[in-house]
C-alpha cells in the first residue's frame, strides 16, 4: 500500500479533523476534564513509537528490538516517581478506568468491599460504597468512620469527578488504619494540581494512587498507577499480563514529555492560575444568584445547581454550546433529576488557563454563562455572545494548532 497523507488519502477524515481544531481554536472549553497538550506530546503521539509492539517491562519483554522502548518507559517511570514521590509508579495504563480496574484486582478478591464517594456527591463510576459531604460540603469524616467500623471494607477509595474541595488524606489514613483497609486514591482530576504543590499528595501516604494524564496534568490520553514498593510486583501483574497486552509506547513518550513538562518552574505558575481563574469564577457566580455545590471551590472546577435560573443542566449545556462555550451537564448532591437530564453544570479552567487567560477574561466569560443561562431560549442572544467569544478567543491560541 502506497503510504500518503490523510487529505490526499482520506479527505472525510481530515475533514472532521480540521472542524474539530476549528472549533476548539474559537471556542471556551470549560469542561474540567479536557485540556490542551502542547506540540512537543503531539509530536509523540504520532511518532514511529506507534508501530512498536513490546509486551512487558522494562528489560522483561515478550519481543525484540525494544531498547528505544525501554528508554522511553524508564524516563516516564523515573519522572513520574519524581513528581509525586512514589515508591513504584507503572505508566502502561490506557487510560483512568483500566487503571482504577488493576488497581483494584492488584489487591482485592470477588466480594470484598470497597468504601468510596457517592456519585451524585461528586465521584466516579469506578468508585465503590457511598460516602457523602456534609453541609458544609466537606466529605464528612465522621460518617466515613462509621461506615468503615460497620462494612469493614477491604479498601477505601477517595478520588471524585466533581468535587470541588480539598481532600483531608492524612485522617482518611488514620480512620483505614483503624479498621485494617488499604487506601487508594483516584487523583484524575487534580494530578497537576498536586504535581505543582497547590493541592495536598496522597502518594507518600497512601497504598495506591491512580490517575489520568490528561486533565490538570496536561498530558495525552492515558492512566497511571503509584504504589508503595510492597505492592509492585501484584500492580504490574494486573496490569500485564491481567488487563492488557502491548503498551502504547507512543503514548507513553507523550507521557514522559508532560510529566518533564510539569518538572519545570513554570508549570506551578500554571497550576496556581487554575486555581486563580476557578476562584473568579466562584465570586462571579454567586454574585449572580448561582447555588454552587460544596460552597465554593479549592481547586480547578465548579459544580452549579441551575434549576433556580428556571432550566436544567442539560438546558444549560445546550444553551453554552450554542455560544461556543463548552461544558458539561452534571448531577448535584442527592440530585431529584436524572442522571441524562441533571440540575446542575460541570466546569472548570485547566483548558482556558493553558491558552493563557486570566482574571479579567474570567470575568468576562463568567458574564457570558450567566447570559446564556438567563437566556437560554434566545437564539439571538446567544448568536451574539458566540460572536463575542470567538473574538476572545483569537487573541489566546490553541498550543499546538496553528
Amino acid at each position: 500500500m502506497k503510504m500518503t497523507n490523510i487529505l490526499s488519502y482520506d479527505p472525510e477524515i481530515y475533514n472532521a479533523i480540521k472542524l474539530e481544531e476549528k472549533r476548539q481554536k474559537e471556542g471556551l472549553e470549560l469542561i474540567p476534564s479536557e485540556n490542551y497538550v502542547s506540540t512537543a506530546v503531539l509530536e509523540a503521539l504520532g511518532s514511529v513509537l506507534t508501530n512498536k509492539y513490546s509486551e512487558g517491562y522494562i528489560g522483561k519483554r515478550y519481543y525484540g528490538g525494544c531498547e528505544n522502548i525501554d528508554t522511553v518507559e524508564k524516563l516516564a517511570i523515573d519522572r513520574l516517581k519524581q513528581l509525586f514521590g512514589a515508591e513504584h509508579a507503572n505508566v502502561q495504563p490506557l487510560s483512568g478506568a483500566p487503571a482504577n480496574i488493576a488497581a483494584y484486582f492488584s489487591v482485592l478478591n470477588p466480594g470484598d468491599t470497597i468504601l468510596g464517594m457517592d456519585l451524585s456527591h461528586g465521584g466516579h463510576l469506578t468508585h465503590g460504597h457511598p460516602v457523602k459531604t456534609n453541609h458544609d460540603g466537606i466529605i464528612d469524616l465522621d460518617n466515613l468512620e462509621s461506615m468503615a467500623k460497620e462494612f469493614k471494607p477491604k479498601l477505601i477509595l477517595v478520588g471524585y469527578s466533581a468535587y470541588s474541595r480539598e481532600i483531608d488524606y492524612k485522617n482518611i489514613k488514620a480512620i483505614a488504619d483503624k479498621v485494617g483497609a488499604l487506601t487508594m486514591a483516584d487523583i484524575a482530576h487534580i494530578a497537576g494540581l498536586i504535581a505543582a504543590g497547590e493541592m495536598n499528595n496522597p502518594v507518600p501516604l497512601f497504598d495506591l494512587v491512580t490517575s489520568t494524564t490528561h486533565k490538570t496534568l496536561r498530558g495525552p490520553r492515558g492512566g497511571i498507577i503509584m504504589c508503595k514498593s510492597a505492592l509492585a510486583r501484584q500492580v504490574d501483574k494486573s496490569v500485564f499480563p491481567g488487563f492488557q497486552g502491548g503498551p502504547h509506547e507512543n503514548n507513553i513518550a507523550a507521557k514522559a514529555i508532560a510529566f518533564k513538562e510539569a518538572l519545570e518552574p513554570g508549570f506551578k505558575d500554571y497550576a496556581r492560575q487554575i486555581k486563580t481563574n476557578a476562584k473568579i469564577f466562584e465570586t462571579e457566580f454567586k454574585n449572580a444568584g448561582l447555588n454552587l455545590m460544596f460552597g465554593g471551590t479549592d481547586n480547578h472546577l465548579l459544580l452549579i445547581d441551575v434549576t433556580s435560573k428556571g432550566l436544567s443542566g442539560k438546558e444549560a449545556q445546550i444553551a453554552l454550546d450554542k455560544a461556543g462555550i463548552t461544558c458539561n451537564f452534571n448531577m448535584i448532591p442527592d440530585d431529584t433529576r436524572s442522571p441524562m437530564d441533571p440540575s446542575g453544570i460541570r466546569l472548570g479552567t485547566p483548558a482556558i488557563t493553558t491558552r493563557g487567560m486570566k482574571e479579567e477574561e474570567m470575568k468576562t466569560i463568567a458574564s457570558w454563562i450567566i447570559a446564556c443561562i438567563e437566556n437560554h431560549k434566545a437564539d439571538e442572544k446567544l448568536k451574539a455572545i458566540k460572536k463575542n467569544v470567538e473574538e476572545l478567543c483569537s487573541k489566546f491560541p490553541v498550543p499546538g494548532i496553528e
